[in-house]
């Protein structure tokens, strides 16, 4: 039980981390290098109570709205389309669960994964809002506008930027973890 206390508060300072690097981020307009979906991936494989693991990386989505509301011209809370980011973020944490056998392939394949059902599903949301209708031609335009190397007056990286937040953080995290745990099986061998 300790151990998992010692989890949920490793997982809290990165839920505050992440919330502060969004915000940051959106000001500094490097959006989405903003490792959300593996924030979601990590707590669903790491936390042993699924309660935690969803509500961790929902909250840091929740608390970076609420800073981005708060302190910069982006907006925190959008509508339809949000809904369906934090419902991506929800599946992206189901399928954390999945992640039991945790090797650096299988840490790697799932993060790709996460990020681009992330991507996928985001972008869903974001043709359910209308921004560019609601025919198939639209739906088409909506995920074109969202690729990485789309040019135009808004040419955009997000989904690069994502699937670098989110393997630079599943690294980091998994690592970490990893490390933590090598530490702990010397120190009883020793």
């Amino acid at each position: 039980m300790k151990k998992e206390y010692q989890l949920i508060g490793i997982v809290a300072i990165m839920v505050l981390t992440t919330a502060v690097w969004r915000v940051v981020n959106a000001e500094m307009h490097l959006y989405n290098l903003v490792p959300i979906a593996a924030m979601g991936l990590f707590s669903g494989s790491i936390l042993q109570s699924k309660k935690w693991a969803y509500l961790i990386p929902l909250s840091a989505m929740l608390l970076s709205d609420i800073g981005l509301s708060l302190f910069t011209s982006t907006q925190g809370f959008y509508g339809i389309s949000q809904i369906v980011n934090y419902v991506a973020l929800a599946i992206v944490t189901l399928l954390g669960t999945r992640l039991v056998n945790r090797n650096g392939l299988n840490i790697a394949g799932y993060t790709i994964g996460g990020s681009i059902l992330f991507f996928i599903i985001s972008n869903f949301g974001t043709f359910l809002s209308g921004w560019y209708g609601y025919s198939f031609s639209s739906l088409v335009e909506c995920y074109a506008m969202a690729l990485p190397f789309y040019k135009s007056e808004l040419s955009t990286t997000f989904f690069l930027n994502s699937l670098f937040g989110d393997l630079a953080f599943s690294a980091f995290s998994f690592g970490l973890v990893y490390v933590s745990s090598l530490k702990k099986l010397v120190a009883k061998t020793a």
